[in-house]
């Protein structure tokens, strides 16, 4: 039997998100699947879809980050959602109270609240609506309150927070404070990794997106529920019960990503390339449509974005993306945000500092110093944006 058709649910910011709760509830249910967006946004369309298509069990049509183009709906049924909140609490050590440090109309915070379902406890929720700052992530930290049933205490964070929480004692006191802390939503830098781990934060990498209820990968290992493979062409498939049931209203796109196999197992062709390392962990490279081909090398930007970060503290976020360039056919450029605004920095100290760290293809040839690294998604830079940006100040 196919499920009813999703309605548009408007997210709020602050502390009004705790009032879709309901909703959500009645959504995993089954009974009224819902199609999230932030309630400061007009309310989107309904793509044209053929409702006997729909998966039966449907609760959520969650949005794309439209890395690819314009954004889809991922098709998400209650068990799939259902499962990847089990799978989660299992890995981490059982259920808990959680803190909501992000956007919920993204399925990085969407699915903290449907944690929050699973465990049976009221979310605290952080106001962005004013910016993420140090002294907030604190004092909402300091309101989580575990319960019997579900004693631990998680939050979810993309690695700018992170970036700025390790920076800061308090920041630090209050990561510390919980048995988990989820970091996802795009690649986190291994120096920002270790000395978070080597300040006492217990932290999980994750890895995932909308088509798989989000992260199905923690610390290069699948969730219980999860199977990945990598396949001939690099390309990191995700499967298992978490994946959705294809897109809505996108049949042609939703036959191209999607895949069951005989076992009737859903599978999920990512645009990202990837490995497994000796010890069997995926390793994401990168972006299939981000890798450089300067000179006739291939340039991983993962690779350079993580030199500059373990070797020049000045910088406080990376973004490498390749331009345009008549004699290399694609110039190595980085775009760089500073811990300290009134420093400058330049392409030649830059390339000087990396030199015999990086091969020489590697090193950036445009170096650009940004106010702040355009996103389009919690976490998630908009390198579109970031290229126009730095082909404009070039």
């Amino acid at each position: 039997m196919a499920a009813p058709s999703p309605r548009p649910l408007a997210i709020p910011a602050g502390p009004e998100v705790l009032d879709v709760m309901p909703a959500l509830e009645t959504a995993l249910a089954g009974r009224a699947p819902v199609l999230p967006y932030a309630a400061a946004d007009p309310p989107p369309t309904v793509p044209s879809h053929d409702p006997a298509t729909l998966p039966e069990g449907l609760a959520v049509a969650i949005g794309t980050s439209g890395s690819t183009g314009r954004p889809k709906r991922a098709l998400l049924t209650a068990d799939a959602l259902e499962r990847s909140a089990w799978a989660t609490h299992q890995v981490l050590g059982g259920s808990g109270a959680w803190l909501l440090a992000m956007p919920a109309h993204h399925i990085a915070g969407l699915q903290v609240l449907l944690r929050s379902v699973a465990s049976g406890v009221m979310p605290t929720v952080l106001d962005l609506r004013g910016g993420f700052s140090v002294e907030a992530f604190t004092a909402a930290a300091g309101r989580v309150r575990p319960t019997r049933a579900a004693p631990r205490r998680y939050t979810a964070l993309v690695p700018t927070q992170l970036s700025r929480l390790v920076d800061d004692p308090l920041g630090v006191a209050a990561l510390r404070s919980f048995d988990g802390v989820l970091v996802g939503g795009a690649a986190t830098p291994r120096a920002l990794v270790e000395r978070a781990q080597a300040l006492g934060v217990v932290l999980s990498l994750t890895y995932g997106m909308s088509e798989t209820a989000g992260g199905c990968v923690y610390d290069g290992v699948p969730l219980p529920v999860s199977r990945v493979h990598v396949d001939n062409d690099r390309h990191v498939v995700l499967g298992g019960d978490t994946v959705a049931h294809g897109y809505l209203g996108e049949p042609e796109l939703s036959r191209d990503a999607f895949t069951t196999d005989p076992d009737q197992v859903r599978w999920f062709r990512t645009d990202d390339l990837g490995h497994f390392d000796d010890d069997g962990l995926l390793v994401i490279d990168g972006r299939a449509d981000d890798v450089i081909n300067t000179g006739g090398l291939k340039v991983n930007p993962g690779v350079v974005e993580d030199a500059i970060s373990r070797h020049l503290d000045e910088i406080l976020d990376v973004v490498v993306v390749g331009l345009p360039d008549p004699e290399w056919g694609e110039a190595v450029c980085a775009a760089v945000t500073l811990a300290d605004p009134a420093r400058t920095l330049t392409t030649r100290d830059v390339r000087e500092r990396l030199r015999g760290i990086l091969p020489d293809p590697a090193l950036p040839r445009r170096v650009v110093v940004l106010d702040a690294i355009p996103q389009r998604g919690p976490g998630k830079p908009d390198r579109t944006a970031i290229r126009r940006s730095v082909g404009e100040r070039a």
